[in-house]
């Protein structure tokens, strides 16, 4: 589903194709024959094509509607108070941006990327996406990854005057930079479209469709001028014969209808997933996620509330007193603008004092794993960084009682300066429907693995707390190989990865990947981007940041992992009711293209005209696969779409042709007249293609059961009550005229 189609291109997807294109010739050839009631087919036509753009239409309108979550913004630096404000989409020049800056009156909105204009101010935080090209103006420790524009992995430090290029996004610090390009002029256009774009979701079913409507595609056009030829110059038919034969030929052959269900089943599960609060933005995600095997979390948002409560803090240092390390720590905790759900644990417990003059900054990176500051402390210059115990110090005395509160499921921050002074000592808060959640994934037979940059031993102890089972089964990513190859056999060893890099992230994602696994990652934050994008399925939380939203195939609105249950549920159901009805389309196409093939080559008359090949389709496969589309189960979805669909399609449509060959064979000998064998090919076709419809409503249900009995009972009633319209004879003048010709 693409919501930025307009109604024009959902009108124009659904109506000017290749097959819609095939089927208008071949109506036309119909009209030029004379025999109008064969075109029966294109009502068919038309009214799968408005089925098609109405409900497309209805689910973009949803869609458009929640869209705005996920939509790029900036945030413009504009005039406070006492200030008139500009038309929406009038910018402000970047004079008076930094005038009112610098008086301290400016205010921070967000605005559309779409209405920047050159010279305005706009501020950026860790999480944000450049959205344009910029020049900095100023900073606080700002860091940016390029790695989607240069390729280079590692984050570049921003000063001012530096320029910053659409595409990127911020890990580290803020900043404040004027626009210098917009639109088509932006430096790097296509590198941000590059930047943008993701690895598409893994749908193994729309890649056998699509292969086997380009195959059937090639086919169709000689195959039809082969069978035109031999029913008029071999068998011997009229001009108008050999036409609605040729049509008859070429219509089954085409698995419209298979195309139609496929993507009406995708546009109306991103409805109903719209109304769960899950925005998808690639339809095939839809799959993916329903064919799952292992599903990567970040530990915070997934497990965790995200939020944090500091428990102790416990002075290391015995030259200083709680007090001192008290206002170390109110010094530190408000040093930075931006907010992280640790920074606000720690405001919450320690005071806004600030007693000394910060004189330089450094923010905290998933790279570096820690935060500093340089303070002016009585005509003093002293350092202090807070991070990871282990990125921090050798200290072994201090990296054990960092352990011990590790191994009691806290996370630890260690306070440095020259030695370590004291340990911040933090928990996670459990999400209360996090082991229902794990259970749910288990019975489903999915494997979930927790990929976090905190404590391996921490988190391990939380996903016990939580529920999720082998969370004893831990290791420090940092101890593991470097290539794909070696990391294919590691990644099967452990539930939970600790101390992990981005970068680690996305080679743990394509080693799972990489060992024939379907690979889903749910992230919200900048150092979940590469994985996200890496993933067979990526799934960000609305509340998470700007890139990970944009790298993701799916967006959790809500913002709440449990939800994922539902979407898991709805993923399986339009897979596995695709799968089923699959099989009743493709049984039509294979014996189409069979028996084509085989009239052609015994130069006999082609066995349906495109009235008979309307009425098996409309009972035996269009109104079913309608039905059965529309069901709601969750069946676990086994790989090899095609090979599931041909273990059932395959051998009818070998069934079928044979039984055809066997009646023209008979006929030879027998001469049982045109009629009859056509009436005999009709029944031979609704029989094999109910014998499909069967199997594929195994187990059977009450619906199941009832839908079978009533669309046989339709297609006995029109051979019934309308034998001339369908080209037949009478069932009981059928069974006297056999008798009579092979005299039983």
């Amino acid at each position: 589903m693409d919501a930025s189609k307009t109604k024009w291109e959902i009108i124009a997807s659904h109506t000017f194709t290749y097959f819609n294109f095939l089927n208008f010739v071949l109506a036309s050839l119909i009209v030029f024959s004379g025999q109008q009631k064969n075109m029966l087919f294109m009502g068919i036509v038309i009214t799968n094509a408005l089925i098609g753009i109405i409900q497309e239409c209805k689910v973009k309108k949803l869609i458009d509607a929640l869209s705005v979550v996920t939509a790029t913004k900036a945030k413009l630096l504009v005039p406070g108070e006492g200030h008139v404000e500009p038309l929406a989409g009038q910018g402000y020049g970047a004079g008076a941006a930094r005038k009112n800056d610098s008086e301290g009156t400016s205010v921070v909105r967000e605005v559309p990327v779409e209405q920047l204009r050159i010279g305005d101010v706009v501020r950026f935080s860790i999480g944000d996406q450049i959205p344009v090209d910029c020049e900095m103006m100023g900073s606080q420790g700002l860091e940016i990854d390029e790695s989607l524009l240069t390729g280079e992995s590692l984050a570049v430090l921003k000063k001012t005057g530096d320029m910053l290029f659409s595409g990127s996004h911020v890990v580290a610090g803020t900043g404040t930079a004027r626009v210098i390009h917009i639109g088509e002029d932006n430096y790097a256009t296509q590198l941000v479209k590059k930047a943008k774009t993701k690895r598409r979701a893994t749908s193994e079913m729309q890649i056998a469709i699509k292969r086997i409507i380009k195959y059937v595609g090639y086919a169709i056009i000689p195959i039809g001028l082969a069978l035109y030829f031999i029913q008029r110059n071999v068998a011997q038919n009229t001009v108008s014969d050999s036409i609605v034969n040729t049509v008859a030929g070429v219509l089954g052959m085409i698995p419209e209808g298979l195309v139609l269900l496929t993507s009406i089943s995708f546009i109306l599960g991103v409805g109903r997933l719209a109304k769960k609060n899950a925005l998808v933005q690639e339809m095939e995600a839809i799959e993916a996620l329903a064919r799952v095997d292992v599903l990567c979390l970040d530990k915070t948002g997934t497990i965790t509330t995200g939020e944090l409560k500091v428990e102790r803090v416990e002075v290391l240092d015995g030259m200083r007193s709680q007090k001192k390390v008290r206002e170390i720590m109110e010094c530190m905790s408000y040093a930075f603008e931006e907010t992280n759900a640790t920074t606000d644990a720690l405001r919450r417990y320690f005071d806004d004092t600030r007693k000394w003059e910060i004189i330089e900054r450094i923010p905290f990176s998933s790279k570096r794993k820690y935060m500093g500051i340089t303070v002016l402390e009585n005509g003093t210059k002293k350092q202090y960084c807070l991070g990871a115990p282990e990125y921090l110090t050798d200290d072994r005395a201090a990296i054990g009682k960092a352990e011990h509160f590790s191994a009691e499921g806290m996370r630890v921050l260690l306070l440095m300066e020259k030695e370590p002074v004291a340990l911040v000592v933090l928990s996670d808060i459990i999400k209360d429907d996090a082991a229902e959640t794990f259970r749910f994934f288990r019975k489903k037979d999915v494997e979930i693995k927790i990929i976090s940059g905190d404590n391996p031993l921490t988190v391990s102890i939380v996903g016990k707390r939580a529920g999720l089972e082998g969370a004893e089964r831990f290791v420090d990513a940092r101890e593991l190989p470097d290539t794909i190859g070696e990391l294919r056999q590691e990644v099967k060893n452990y539930t939970v990865f600790g101390r992990v890099s981005p970068e680690k992230k996305r080679l743990i994602v394509k080693a799972f990947e990489a060992g024939d696994l379907v690979t889903g990652m749910v992230g919200d934050g900048v150092n979940d981007v590469l994985a996200l994008k890496d993933a067979d399925c990526g799934i960000a939380m609305a509340s998470g940041s700007d890139a990970a939203k944009q790298s993701a195939h799916i967006v959790l609105l809500d913002s709440d992992f449990s939800s994922m249950k539902e979407i898991v549920n709805e993923g399986r159901t339009i897979i596995s009711n695709i799968e089923r009805v699959s099989a009743l389309y493709l049984t039509k196409t294979l014996y189409s293209i069979m028996l084509c093939v085989l009239f052609i080559i015994i130069g006999q008359s082609y066995p349906f005209i495109p009235i008979q090949l309307s009425l098996i389709g409309g009972t035996a496969i269009g109104i079913p696969s309608f039905v059965l589309a529309l069901e709601r189960h969750e069946d676990a979805i086994p790989r090899g779409f095609l090979r599931n669909v041909l273990r059932i399609s395959l051998p009818a449509a070998l069934v079928l042709t044979g039984t055809l060959a066997a009646i023209a064979f008979l006929n030879m000998f027998f001469g049982f007249g045109e009629v009859a064998v056509s009436t005999l090919n009709l029944l031979a076709g609704g029989a094999v293609s109910f014998g499909v419809l069967l199997s594929v409503c195994i187990p059977m249900s009450r619906l199941r059961f009832a839908l079978c009995i009533t669309v046989i009972s339709l297609f006995c009633a029109a051979v019934l009550l309308f034998p001339n319209f369908f080209g037949v004879v009478p069932v009981f003048e059928l069974f006297f005229s056999l008798r009579t010709k092979v005299g039983f």
